[in-house]
């Protein structure tokens, strides 16, 4: 495998550079304000899409938006298996494009997880993603919430259940999950780990059951077991060890966050152990592209401690 990687890893580690970092994000965060962290990061690798006078909302969106240019720029150096790659892991921007676009096609506009209305603002235009799209110029095109959800159907997505924005989300999510697993091995843990926390937080926290072929679509990463489990004990007691891992040391489905902000950790961690060493190979590409969604995450977290005033992201103990 190695002559055709060389090109393609040899761009993932320079790219390694565009990632902000712990430290600079600690910075960002303790900004006595938005406006001061907003000037900060306008001379960073994030400052070349964010305005200069951003709302949080705007500001971390410039954020998703250079994460997805820095992906769409590695993709492009890499050969067929590793745009693969890419494709799967940056699939969370074309999951926010297809929602914002159900959002257009209904008339009230619940929030994926929280059930609460939007504040019916204008949404912001989709991601760009280029190579890294999967179903997106198809899906923009549905006119109704049922044509979306028969065209996700005949995609690599899959049928979601149905074509409210609930189960849209949580059906694009697990067909993510599920097909990164089986596709990038270097991901796998991370998908498993990742499906097991949506599948907790979905039916023991908000109390919904997921679709019968969504359930079916996350039984083959978490098992029939643990789908069938009734109660959060049992669902953590019955996953792989593959899932497992994300969920330890949770003993109450209500404290489920918590271990989302763990799993960001780890695949910063994992992804920086890819990256490390002379493979030539999708190892390094894939962890380049943790590496920097990671990153994405973590500053985006920053812009919102700083618009409370700021603090410290290591005591940020808040869904970010």
């Amino acid at each position: 495998m190695g002559a055709g990687w060389v090109a393609g890893v040899t761009r993932a580690k320079a790219m390694l550079s565009r990632a902000l970092g712990a430290e600079r994000a600690e910075e960002v965060a303790s900004a006595p304000g938005l406006d001061a962290a907003v000037r900060y990061l306008s001379a960073s690798p994030y400052g070349h899409d964010l305005p200069s006078e951003a709302s949080l909302a705007d500001a971390q969106r410039a954020v998703g938006e250079t994460l997805v240019w820095h992906l769409r720029v590695l993709a492009g150096w890499q050969p067929p298996s590793g745009v693969t790659a890419l494709r799967l892991l940056a699939c969370g921007f074309e999951i926010a494009n297809t929602e914002d676009h159900l959002r257009t096609l209904t008339d009230t506009l619940p929030n994926t997880f929280t059930d609460t209305l939007t504040d019916g603002g204008p949404l912001p235009p989709p991601y760009r993603l280029g190579t890294l799209a999967t179903a997106w110029p198809r899906l923009a095109r549905t006119r109704s919430p049922q044509e979306l959800r028969a065209a996700l159907a005949s995609s690599a997505w899959g049928d979601p259940g149905a074509a409210t924005p609930v189960a849209v989300a949580i059906g694009m999510r697990v067909s993510a999950a599920v097909r990164t697993a089986m596709a990038v091995p270097e991901a796998a843990r991370w998908a498993a780990g990742r499906l097991a926390l949506l599948v907790g937080r979905e039916t023991f926290v908000a109390r919904r059951s997921l679709p019968g072929a969504v359930a079916a679509r996350a039984g083959r990463l978490l098992g029939t077991s643990a789908m069938a489990a009734s109660s959060y004990p049992d669902f953590r007691r019955h996953l792989p060890p593959a899932a497992r891992w994300a969920l330890a040391g949770v003993d109450s489905a209500a404290e489920l966050w918590r271990a989302e902000r763990r799993w960001w950790h780890r695949l910063d961690e994992g992804g920086r152990g890819l990256t490390h060493g002379a493979r030539l190979d999708r190892a390094p590409v894939v962890g380049a592209a943790a590496v920097l969604s990671a990153d994405a995450w973590r500053v985006r977290g920053a812009l919102e401690l700083a618009s409370r005033g700021g603090g410290r992201i290591g005591a940020f103990d808040a869904p970010a």
